[in-house]
């Protein structure tokens, strides 16, 4: 198999779908007897084990949680067949740099539309939009220099063909889902669960995941006013204080739980009988499948990756974004509907698994090192 080294501005402690990828793909690689180094930006809050490679970093002040690597490439990650770049920042420079140097192949994943982040800038129109298109400017820039770009879903790989303006070898491929973590836990660990979080018996719609404001989170928390059910978030971020205030104003059963441990998180799909996602910014919408996975159905709004990624009256129901009334009637449709839903969530848990996306992946490598030849 071929030895790589991955370069990320987001990995562990961060708890995400870029950091969850990257761990994942390197453990299954590593599984394999595989190679897969990795390169992120250091922090006192994560211990490095075997092939990890902390560098320096600094906190990026405009996006709580985000740090960012200074560019370096460690001596022990240059010996490699693949460098693979998971940013499009300060690491995922070093990586191409490497490349370049060494004569390797250049592989890239597209996991976030660093346009959409524009408002964390700015709060004025014009900025906003310069930025944005600064942003594409750059994108294009950096993966046309790629060997081989993966996007997470067709939408991702449209925009960035259509819209950002990205030539040459754009290959959909999923993040996948680790299959063996992600199952439907038993009533007694579902029990256990609810006991832990102080979670009441009866229904439960939620959510986990970084409460940016990106993720568009207000428009669940207003739709489920008028719900008959306990509203449930898993995770934090800059939104959290906005979220809870407007849940208490509602008057809503809201349980803010803060970041789970992974651990904890099949249990927590588990018990939901309705995942509501109503972010319109995915590239895939990882932790809509992780639900799937549990046998939890999915309210996607539908917009970017979740037009595909929630299969109407398979894996859930879409609802049109910023419709709060619709979203309101899709949780409701889906929780009427929920026994059915589920069995065929389940059903399809083979496809969404990981392995299968780690499959694709050793061919896309085999394909780029025969290629660079």
């Amino acid at each position: 198999m071929q030895s790589v080294a991955a370069f990320t501005d987001t990995y562990l402690p961060t708890v995400n779908g870029v950091s969850y990828t990257v761990q994942t793909w390197r453990d299954r690689w590593r599984e394999r007897g595989g190679r897969m180094d990795v390169v992120y930006p250091g922090t006192d809050d994560y211990v490095p084990t075997d092939g990890e490679y902390p560098v320096r970093s600094v906190s990026f002040p405009f996006y709580d949680g985000f740090r960012l690597g200074v560019p370096r490439v460690p001596n022990r990650v240059e010996d490699v067949d693949v460098v693979h770049a998971h940013t499009p920042f300060a690491l995922g420079l070093s990586g191409l740099r490497l490349a370049r140097r060494e004569d390797r192949p250049f592989v890239v994943s597209y996991h976030t539309p660093t346009g959409e982040y524009a408002d964390y800038l700015t709060s004025r129109e014009p900025f906003e939009r310069g930025i944005e298109s600064l942003s594409e400017r750059y994108e294009r820039w950096f993966f046309g220099r790629a060997d081989a770009v993966l996007c997470p879903s067709t939408d991702a790989r449209d925009h960035l063909r259509d819209e950002v303006g990205v030539e040459g070898d754009l290959t959909v491929l999923s993040n996948g889902v680790d299959t063996e973590r992600f199952a439907p836990v038993d009533a007694a660990a579902a029990a256990d669960f609810r006991e832990a979080y102080d979670l009441p018996d009866g229904t439960l719609v939620g959510y986990t995941g970084r409460h940016g404001f990106e993720k568009n989170l207000r428009e669940f928390v207003r739709a489920a006013e008028g719900v008959d059910a306990t509203v449930v978030v898993g995770g934090d971020g800059p939104a959290r204080g906005e979220l809870e205030s407007l849940a208490t104003e509602l008057g809503l059963d809201a349980r803010f739980l803060g970041f789970l441990p992974r651990e904890d998180l099949s249990a927590f799909y588990s018990v939901l009988d309705a995942f509501v996602f109503p972010s319109p910014v995915e590239t895939q919408g990882l932790v809509a499948l992780e639900a799937n996975a549990c046998g939890t159905p999915v309210v996607g709004v539908d917009e970017g990756a979740l037009s595909d990624t929630v299969v109407d009256g398979v894996t859930g129901y879409h609802y049109p974004l910023g419709d709060v009334d619709a979203c309101r009637k899709t949780i409701r449709r889906v929780l009427d509907e929920r026994e059915t839903l589920s069995a065929s969530c389940l059903a399809r848990r083979e496809e969404l698994g990981v392995d299968r996306a780690v499959d694709e992946l050793a061919s896309l490598y085999e394909r780029v090192v025969a290629e660079k030849g």
